[in-house]
């Protein structure tokens, strides 16, 4: 087993008027990282190269182990969870299986009806006739009756309500009892990370602005806040400043503190705040 999930090297591709460039990050093996930024930023493009659905223009990407372009066989141990169902809309929930099982050597219909029944799906509904959280139920049923080692979700929780997006935390983290599984979780709502999310990726522009853990990338920034005459110096790197007659509200490096001057408060930010912060910064 590899001891990465997902390695992405600077990784340069085109889609449309669309640029990622040098994108980098690596997920080890057993984790959880969330790909996180707004709306545009890139999440899905490098998705799509990670799948080898779109071919960069430089770069390189490695799947558990295996550089791409790889064998075909290496979808076997991929699932991947959209913000939609990509099943025809006329199939029943059997009709789903009958149509995927074929391509999955290790296709577990035992495992397929059980998860339907521990989702609350009715075997006969119809793709069309599930809600979005059913939806997303449903492609999890079906990377995890394959046999799937790594789960790539792209903004499955997008429109979702609280319940169902919490529903998805915890089948999550009984896929990850498994510690040859594995997680990229890319989404702009940050507060589905809180819990689950052992790494981060933060993606603007095409471009990564910053790839760690989740603890460390939250140690390196604080939210500090000071009245209007505050936070002035034009040499300090500062992120999403926010200006009001009554005051400023800006993201500092944690290690720029000591520069800072005046009457400040100092907080630690949330995931949220921080990926606000540096999202608006430009």
């Amino acid at each position: 087993m590899s001891e990465t999930a997902l390695a992405v090297r600077h990784l340069d591709a085109t889609r449309g008027t669309f640029h990622l460039r040098d994108v980098g990050f690596e997920l080890p093996t057993g984790f959880v990282m969330g790909f996180v930024g707004p709306n545009g930023a890139g999440k899905t493009t490098t998705i799509r190269c990670l799948l080898g659905m779109i071919r960069p223009d430089a770069g390189e990407v490695e799947v558990l182990g295996r550089r791409l372009p790889a064998d075909p066989d290496l979808h076997q141990d991929i699932g991947v969870v959209l913000d939609h169902a990509f099943f025809v809309d006329d199939w029943r929930l059997p009709d789903v299986e009958r149509a995927l099982r074929p391509f999955y050597g290790r296709w577990d219909s035992a495992r397929y009806r059980s998860l339907l029944e521990d989702f609350h799906l009715d075997p006969g509904h119809k793709v069309k006739e599930l809600s979005r959280g059913q939806s997303m139920k449903l492609m999890i049923a079906v990377a995890l009756s394959h046999g799937a080692r790594l789960l790539i979700l792209d903004e499955p929780t997008s429109g979702l309500d609280p319940l169902a997006r919490d529903d998805l935390v915890g089948i999550l983290g009984d896929f990850l009892t498994d510690d040859g599984h594995s997680v990229l979780f890319s989404t702009h709502i940050t507060t589905d990370l809180e819990r689950i999310a052992d790494y981060v990726t933060f993606i603007r522009d095409g471009r990564v602005v910053a790839s760690s853990t989740k603890d460390e990338l939250l140690d390196g920034y604080r939210l500090v806040r000071g009245g209007p005459d505050d936070l002035l110096e034009p040499e300090l790197p500062l992120a999403g400043t926010r200006r009001t007659p009554a005051g400023v509200e800006a993201l500092v490096r944690t290690v720029d503190l000591a520069e800072l001057r005046g009457d400040l408060v100092v907080e630690a930010p949330t995931l949220d705040q921080l990926v606000v912060k540096l999202g608006g910064d430009r």
